[in-house]
């Protein structure tokens, strides 16, 4: 018998041990994005979601990346992205460049302070990551979790429609 067939009641689906699982996961990123995040803001006057494009933009280097390219890597809508490097732009954290492989397109790239405020929100963030994320595990479970997770996000990510 299938395993969601079993499910006859409110209390067998609440209970079920699936349900549960990904409750637990659900739950523990919920609130450790909350605790990570605000440790970023209060330190580092950005938001994590400003962290997280600073870090894609980071990783991509020099020229930068396209609003379309940010936005799939952060499963943003173009409005979503438009107004979040608005946002990132007037504090002084991105810059918009002409784009020299289309003449019409436009890329964000960091700027030395976008720079500076990565590094110092990595080391907060790494600290925190540590002592919220990594420390709470029997250390013999670490690298195995590591990978699990690297499998689950590959697995979603591929599962997910293309924004366009």
């Amino acid at each position: 018998m299938e395993d969601g067939q079993r499910i006859a009641t409110a209390k067998q689906a609440a209970d079920h041990e699936l349900v549960l699982a990904f409750g637990r996961l659900q739950g523990a990123a919920n609130r450790l994005e909350y605790i990570l995040g605000r440790a970023i803001e209060e330190e580092c006057g950005i938001s994590h979601l400003m962290f997280e494009v600073l870090l894609i933009l980071g990783r991509a280097g020099r020229p930068g990346l396209s609003m379309k390219a940010i936005g799939r890597e952060q499963v943003l809508t173009t409005g979503g992205v438009t107004r979040l490097i608005d946002r990132m732009e007037a504090a002084g954290l991105v810059e918009r460049t002409d784009d020299p492989a289309d003449r019409r397109g436009r890329l964000v790239r960091l700027t030395p302070l976008g720079e500076e405020t990565t590094v110092r929100a990595s080391r907060v963030h790494v600290e925190n990551i540590r002592r919220h994320f990594v420390d709470p595990l029997p250390a013999a479970h670490r690298e195995r979790f590591a990978e699990d997770l690297r499998i689950l996000s590959h697995a979603a990510r591929d599962a997910l429609p293309r924004l366009r």
